[in-house]
């Protein structure tokens, strides 16, 4: 692929980015599946499941099932969906590159369609644990539908894939009635109806707040250290990732008795060998301040480093507000 030296360096930062991802994630699934005797984990470091397996199979152990089985993510789907995932956000910048103006607003605006989304994942998460009840008309007409039921749309991947759709749609459609100021009001006229649909059953939103205080203080540190809204952001992000996932699978259970897991192959080895999400909380806080201290010293462009910025946001806020309403309502 051709690429100019203007753009050298954002696409050097996000090949490294993913080489040094995929050489830890693999390092930490090997050390897994020794440990725990994991077959599905053994048998991806051998070749015999490809000589003798079908590809239909193939794709259905890896990719199918984990969906309908919920049991999450494996090393296969995780570098598949990574992979995926970072030649989509190298192909959406070199798009919108000297058309969209990527700055704050423009951020902000984008938050608010991660915020949709995450609301919208947590309806389904409501409808498919049975917390959705038909208390009104419109949450009996929207049981009866079966339009957010738990399916390839309405959960990872599919899930980023509609959300994505729908924003790059409203971009191209506001692009072209030069009306971008207005993509933010959009986001929150689409998160706003299904927030109300779960508000309602919110009976643990309590339990909230010390995830939201958790998050606040590395970020308030972060804005004190970097001094830029920007950067002090991605710290936001994951340490509100970090801090929902351990407060939801250390703490939460002891006092409602609803328990969660991890489903991610990443944190979830990080809890398994330290025997605390609490780890994967400081990890997320140390990674994002590097992450962002990285960004500030880097010799790139303000729109580069604004969509790099961005995209971690997406990455931490996304399963971080999930996760959040999720508890609060219990599902």
């Amino acid at each position: 692929m051709l690429f100019n030296v203007r753009n050298r360096h954002f696409y050097v930062s996000i090949r490294a980015l993913f080489l040094s991802f995929r050489v830890l994630l693999t390092c930490l699934i090997k050390k897994s599946s020794d440990a725990l005797g994991y077959t599905r984990f053994n048998n991806l470091f051998s070749l015999t499941p490809h000589v003798v397996g079908s590809m239909e199979r193939f794709i259905y152990e890896y990719f199918i099932d984990p969906i309908w089985s919920r049991s999450g993510y494996n090393i296969v789907n995780t570098l598949t969906y990574a992979i995926i995932a970072i030649v989509s956000v190298y192909v959406i910048y070199h798009k919108m590159h000297g058309k969209i103006r990527i700055d704050e607003s423009f951020i902000r605006s984008v938050m608010c369609f991660v915020l949709f989304g995450s609301t919208l994942r947590v309806v389904t998460d409501s409808i498919d644990a049975g917390v959705m009840k038909p208390i009104t008309p419109i949450h009996e007409l929207i049981l009866n539908s079966h339009i957010y039921d738990y399916g390839y749309f309405t959960v990872t991947p599919g899930i980023y894939i509609v959300v994505a759709s729908i924003l790059l749609f409203f971009i191209a459609v506001l692009y072209k009635l030069k009306r971008m100021d207005l993509l933010g009001y959009v986001g929150l006229v689409l998160w706003f109806p299904h927030f109300l649909l779960i508000l309602p059953f919110m009976k643990y939103w309590i339990y909230t707040f010390p995830v939201l205080a958790m998050a606040a203080v590395p970020a308030y540190l972060a804005l004190k250290f970097f001094k830029d809204r920007t950067l002090a952001s991605i710290v936001a992000a994951h340490s509100l990732d970090g801090a929902a996932t351990f407060f939801a699978i250390d703490i939460f259970p002891r006092f409602t008795g609803i328990g969660y897991g991890e489903q991610h192959v990443f944190s979830g080895a990080i809890g398994f060998f330290s025997g605390s999400y609490f780890t994967f909380y400081l990890v997320k806080v140390a990674i994002s301040f590097l992450a962002a201290w990285l960004l500030m010293k880097e010799n790139i462009k303000d729109e580069e480093r604004n969509y790099i910025a961005l995209v971690l946001m997406i990455v931490g806020f996304a399963p971080g507000l999930r996760d959040v309403l999720r508890m609060g309502c219990g599902a």
